[in-house]
């Protein structure tokens, strides 16, 4: 895809610590740019900070040095046109919530009407590949259904920048490639600007306009490579051409290289949990009885069902404001700390 000149995103110096003066400098002077349009990768060795400094780009966290700014506007706080992707999608969905509710639920925090949400929803669900699925719950869903209701979830709020810190990694092979060719499908569809962050040299080369890379904790950017593979990608004759061999080949030995000169060398991360077994998608063929159903009847429990989402999203809401208090508190409090 095209992108145009304009700068969307700027990092410039970015640094973060934990624990004070003395504590983990888990980034260091990290400085790039995103271009609107653009879906750019980050891709670095597991622990080398990937995950801080996209909490930092977000807002979720301050920095403890650098700048951020979205469209020429500093982040302070996590702005209203982004929104993120997370790898553990089966915490980042309310289990009590059915898959439109969990889709419409950061809509209503943001003074969007009931109508609005759902025709927003259905249109998002529709492109995901889970129209059928709106009126299931979380658990009856299989990792990779789970995880395009996140994906559903962030487009739903129509963001300017779409962040995804390793969207893929908690599922299989093949739901990952799928997964895949759905995130090229839906920013090509919404004109998305996207920035993942990935330790996968592959999935950063296949997905990629431009590949950042990072090194070793405390993370700093090596490189900024630009990916000529053009728009249209498949899975197999992609990943065989000669342009994307020689790519993974150059990011790898920019990774290898960094890595072997690293005075010390970091503890290995400990292994992602596995993804809990999930239910089987296909669906128990309908009985003649219930095809014959009357339609009013099923408008009723639609809308009881409706009704008793919006319950359970407004006490979500609640609890998630008062997460968000205490951790405002307890930030307040570091900070008050260190000065």
């Amino acid at each position: 895809m095209k992108t145009e000149t304009k700068t969307m995103l700027e990092v410039s110096g970015l640094g973060h610590r934990y624990g004070g003066a003395n504590g983990h400098q888990a980034i260091a002077d990290l400085t790039f740019q995103v271009r609107t349009g653009e879906l750019a990768c980050i891709v670095g060795p597991s622990g080398c900070g990937k995950s801080t400094m996209l909490r930092s780009i977000s807002g979720l966290i301050k920095p403890t040095s650098g700048k951020v700014q979205l469209n020429g506007s500093p982040v302070n706080g996590v702005p209203e046109d982004l929104a993120v992707v997370f790898q553990d999608y089966s915490r980042s969905l309310f289990p009590w919530l059915s898959v439109r509710s969990n889709v419409e639920f950061p809509l209503r925090s943001r003074g969007v009407s009931k109508a609005e949400r759902r025709e927003r929803a259905d249109e998002v669900l529709e492109w995901v590949g889970l129209s059928a699925a709106a009126k299931k719950y979380p658990w009856q869903l299989s990792g990779g259904m789970q995880q395009r209701v996140s994906i559903a979830r962030a487009l739903a709020c129509r963001p300017a920048l779409l962040l995804m810190d390793e969207p893929f990694a908690s599922v299989d092979a093949q739901t990952r490639f799928e997964l895949e060719d759905l995130l090229l499908r839906v920013r090509k569809q919404f004109d998305s600007t996207v920035l993942l962050v990935t330790h996968d040299i592959d999935e950063s080369i296949y997905l990629a306009d431009r590949v950042f890379v990072l090194s070793k904790s405390p993370a700093s950017v090596v490189a900024d490579l630009e990916i000529p593979l053009g728009d249209e990608r498949d899975q197999i004759t992609t990943r065989e051409s000669e342009t994307f061999v020689h790519l993974r080949s150059e990011v790898a030995r920019l990774l290898d290289v960094r890595t072997a000169a690293a005075p010390k060398p970091e503890a290995a991360e400990a292994p992602e949990p596995e993804a809990e077994a999930a239910t089987p998608e296909a669906e128990a063929d309908e009985k003649p009885a219930e095809a014959a159903a009357d339609s009013a009847a099923e408008s009723d429990v639609d809308e009881q069902t409706s009704d008793a989402d919006e319950k359970s999203a407004d006490d979500a809401e609640k609890s998630t404001a008062k997460q968000w208090a205490e951790a405002e508190q307890a930030e307040a409090a570091e900070t008050a700390k260190r000065n």
